[in-house]
């Protein structure tokens, strides 16, 4: 009988049909249970982690969050009881969804690698049933090496400029050997660093024959693999002196003065690699904003904050303030200099500032010294400064030191001091956890038109590069420790 309805082959093709399907349904109806605990099993139907943003990632210290996207809604206590960063990253989490955002507290240590885990996590699931258990999530990701960059001052390394990657102990000459470098910042994330150089033969006459180069910050062994510096900025009608570059790479701002006529003094912005124009502003130091789109002038009595764009109308001016020390990570704040030029029981000190976005103006400390830099450590909480201060007698001798201050409470901790002050540069770490200085050596025998010379004009004969680890809770008495580097060099400058 069967046989008889099943004759024709549109039948028969059609029972095959249903049975393939039949069976396949079956399979995916009990194939999650052959499934072992991951999230490649073509059967399983548990939920898991679709996507996370750090997977795989070399993070910098502007990575501040990552984000974890699940496949469909999660028990959100689980997640977050069940979320394991080794070595630990402490954090605060927010939810919007199936979407999870991890933020952490503090800058991202560099030099480490680390794990991610997500295990004994349910989803979601409407009523008094359980939902589905999710098979563990295991991911890894990496902070970027710690690494920094200085003028060398020794042998074939003599004003050049020196990259060392600190986590792998690795020496690389980035700048050819008929240059010497005055001055360099990185940009571009650090991925190459803008620098003002002279022929080396000039010796100190080079200061004036500055002209800019750019360079790529490659690591090689091999000094033919090394990429050549190229120029951005020539000097040949105008004297290039101090400079500066956004933190994004698109803008340069240089001072310049014209050879023929020195009263023609002026900052030029140089934007997008493409001529240079004046901006028609004059003034002393400067510096540009973290937001990229401003910049900030010393000005006569005070620090005027001007879009950057040429003949622009200033956007603040900040009238007691003689110096702009540094800007905080996010521009909402920055430390300034008030020389109390108008208080009569203060005019021989300066004056430390804690300024904001919101109005305040908060007094840290008075030296009768130098407050020669600072810069904000993590979270724009604390400020590491070196400040100097006079040492009693007929000569004036300043002493330099380190101090660490709260911004909130104003407790000012002191760290280290100095035996001498000379031209002392200091750089803090990205994130925040060490500090790079310098203690250049000055030989009265080297003739002052050596290549290498301060800012004074006074010969360079030598220089030691020393790290300072600050403690991370002084208020309980933590001390900070200090390395000597087998390091000769100065203007250390850590890449971001």
């Amino acid at each position: 009988m069967l046989a008889k309805y099943f004759s024709e082959p549109i039948d028969r093709a059609a029972l095959s049909l249903i049975g393939v399907l039949s069976a396949a349904i079956a399979v995916v109806g009990v194939g999650h249970y052959t499934c072992q605990d991951n999230n490649q099993c073509i059967f399983a139907n548990r939920p898991r982690v679709q996507d996370f943003s750090w997977d795989g990632a070399h993070l910098g210290a502007k990575d501040r969050a990552f984000i974890i996207t699940f496949d469909r809604p999660m028990d959100q206590r689980e997640v977050e009881k069940n979320l394991v960063i080794t070595p630990a990253l402490p954090g605060k989490i927010s939810w919007a969804g199936r979407r999870m955002a991890y933020t952490l507290e503090n800058p991202i240590p560099y030099g480490t690698d680390y794990d991610l885990q997500i295990t004994d996590v349910r989803e979601q699931y409407a009523g008094e049933h359980h939902g589905q258990m999710m098979a563990p999530f295991t991911s890894s990701f990496r902070s970027r090496d710690r690494a920094f960059a200085y003028i060398g001052t020794q042998g074939i390394e003599q004003g050049r400029i020196i990259f060392y990657n600190l986590t792998k102990q690795r020496k690389t000459i980035l700048t050819p050997p008929g240059l010497t470098v005055v001055d360099f910042k990185f940009y571009e994330g650090g991925k190459a660093i803008l620098f003002a150089a002279a022929e080396s033969q000039l010796g100190f006459e080079g200061l004036r024959q500055l002209q800019l180069y750019q360079v790529p910050v490659v690591e090689s062994d091999n000094p033919q693999e090394l990429p050549k510096p190229t120029l951005v900025l020539d000097n040949q009608e105008f004297q290039n002196n101090q400079f500066d570059v956004s933190e994004d790479g698109k803008s340069i701002v240089v001072q310049r003065v014209n050879r023929q006529n020195p009263a023609d003094f002026d900052l030029w912005m140089l934007k997008n690699q493409q001529k240079p124009e004046r901006l028609k502003v004059q003034g002393g130091d400067f510096q540009i904003a973290p937001d990229n789109q401003s910049l900030a002038v010393a000005r006569g009595e005070g620090i005027g904050i001007l879009p950057l764009q040429p003949e622009a109308k200033p956007l603040d001016f900040l009238p007691k303030f003689g110096q702009l020390l540094t800007f905080s990570s996010d521009g909402s704040a920055a430390a300034l200099v008030n020389f109390n030029t108008e208080d009569a029981q203060k005019r021989f000190q300066r004056t430390l500032f804690f300024v904001n976005t919101l109005g305040v103006q908060k007094e840290l400390v008075d030296t009768d010294g130098s407050i020669v830099s600072c810069e904000f450590g993590r979270n724009n909480q604390t400020l590491y400064c070196l400040l100097t201060k006079l040492l009693p007698g007929d000569e004036y001798i300043e002493q330099p030191y380190f101090v660490q201050i709260n911004v909130n409470s104003g407790e000012v901790f002191p760290m280290l001091k100095l035996q001498d002050y000379r031209d002392t540069q200091m750089s803090l770490s990205p994130d925040g956890l060490a500090l790079l200085f310098d203690q250049v050596i000055i030989d009265p025998e080297t003739p002052a038109n050596s290549r290498l010379n301060t800012d004074t004009g006074e010969a360079i004969a030598d220089s030691q590069l020393w790290l300072l680890i600050p403690p991370l809770r002084p208020e309980l008495g933590q001390q900070a420790e200090l390395k000597a580097l087998s390091l000769m060099g100065f203007r250390p400058l850590w890449a971001p």
